[in-house]
């Protein structure tokens, strides 16, 4: 039998055909959509930033390599009259245990930055705690204290470190403002980028062996002071208990405050 089609009929059966088509991508991309927010919201985030009502900003220095600014660092955060939290990995801890001890008999929270410095995504548990634990048993040799703050290493993560890290007893911890100092870029660049995105509940990434984080340092922490920040530690701007963390954002929130 043979169907004789007019262009008409062509006409109406390719409408047709592309309005199924259109139907089918909605439904399949809606589905999709479903799908997408559930793997969102099962992410685990570090902490980026604090939701409070106060003006107070944490400023954190990661230590790896190198140690030739700490002692002006050391001067510049007691002419300031401020405390900070450090971050070190395990190389740094042995090879330079008398300033690690000297910025904790300062005042200075020392948290763990890892042991050996790798992309702690790519970890399983028994290599992830390995690296948490060596560390920590570092600091706590040196400076008389059990760490609870970590900062994963190139800010890398997964929902494994962080389930890990909180069993362990540790928060971790990323920044909402990135300084670039470890990029050797220029001091007035270092100070403009961190006072033109400083909020209340900020956490500020700085390096503890960077060219200009100490000139940078001089300016924004007057600056800071002068706006009415108070620079404190972490572990005096994050909420210990009550609180998560939202997902898509990475910021802290006590439970139970509404906006």
């Amino acid at each position: 039998m043979e169907i004789d089609l007019t262009k008409r009929d062509l006409l109406i059966f390719s409408v047709v055909l592309s309005i199924s088509f259109f139907l089918l991508g909605l439904v399949t991309n809606d589905i999709f959509n479903h799908q997408a927010i559930r793997v969102s919201n099962n992410k685990l985030v570090p902490i980026y930033k604090v939701d409070t009502p106060e003006k107070k900003v944490a400023i954190t220095l990661d230590g790896m390599w190198g140690s030739k600014n700490t002692s002006e660092l050391l001067k510049i955060f007691r002419e300031n009259n401020v405390n900070i939290t450090f971050f070190f990995g395990g190389n740094w801890l042995e090879e330079y245990p008398h300033l690690v001890k000297e910025i904790a008999a300062n005042g200075h929270e020392v948290g763990n930055h890892s042991y050996t410095h790798p992309h702690m995504a790519s970890l399983n548990r028994e290599q992830i705690e390995v690296e948490l634990n060596k560390t920590g048993e570092l600091i706590k040799d040196l400076t008389g204290k059990k760490p609870f703050l970590f900062r994963p290493p190139f800010g890398e993560y997964n929902n494994l470190l962080i389930k890990t890290c909180e069993e362990l007893g540790y928060y971790p911890i990323q920044w909402s403002i990135d300084s670039h100092d470890w990029m050797d870029v220029s001091t007035d660049y270092i100070v403009k980028r961190v006072l033109d995105n400083i909020e209340a509940g900020s956490i500020i990434l700085m390096h503890n062996n960077g060219q200009n984080t100490p000139q940078a340092l001089r300016k924004i922490l007057p600056e800071l002071k002068r706006r009415g920040y108070k620079v404190v530690p972490l572990s005096k701007l994050i909420y210990l208990k009550d609180y998560y963390v939202e997902s898509y954002s990475g910021i802290q929130k006590k439970r139970g405050v509404e906006k």
